[in-house]
């Protein structure tokens, strides 16, 4: 339960996270000139460049803390064997399938009795 509640909050900060990267206006200006001059009246006057800021920083925060929380919960729920190595187990460990008798042909390539 805890996990799937993790999951969810860990794609919407990173989907937020992307955003708010993206609508920063940098060298090329980014995706924050859509917008117009109504960012700089919606965050204040300075502009948005100081929210926008320390909306990243806490964001990039909460998404490295949400990762390590999740690594930890599910570090010992499941073997640690590879995918490939519990593949070859498997293969190992079911008999191998026969091929079937080819009846043989005589010169002709007909089947014997034809």
């Amino acid at each position: 339960m805890i996990y799937a509640i993790l999951i969810g909050i860990f794609v919407i900060v990173a989907f937020l996270l992307v955003f708010v990267i993206l609508i920063q206006s940098g060298k090329g200006g980014g995706l924050a000139g859509i917008a117009g001059g109504g960012m700089n009246q919606l965050f204040g006057g300075q502009g948005s460049a100081p929210f926008l800021t320390r909306a990243t920083a806490i964001l990039a925060a909460a998404f490295m803390v949400i990762a390590l929380i999740l690594g930890m919960i599910t570090q010992g729920t499941e073997d640690q064997t590879s995918i490939m190595q519990r593949e070859r187990e498997r293969r190992m460990s079911s008999p191998a399938r026969t091929l079937p008798e080819v009846m043989p042909t005589d010169e002709g390539g007909a089947l014997p009795g034809q």
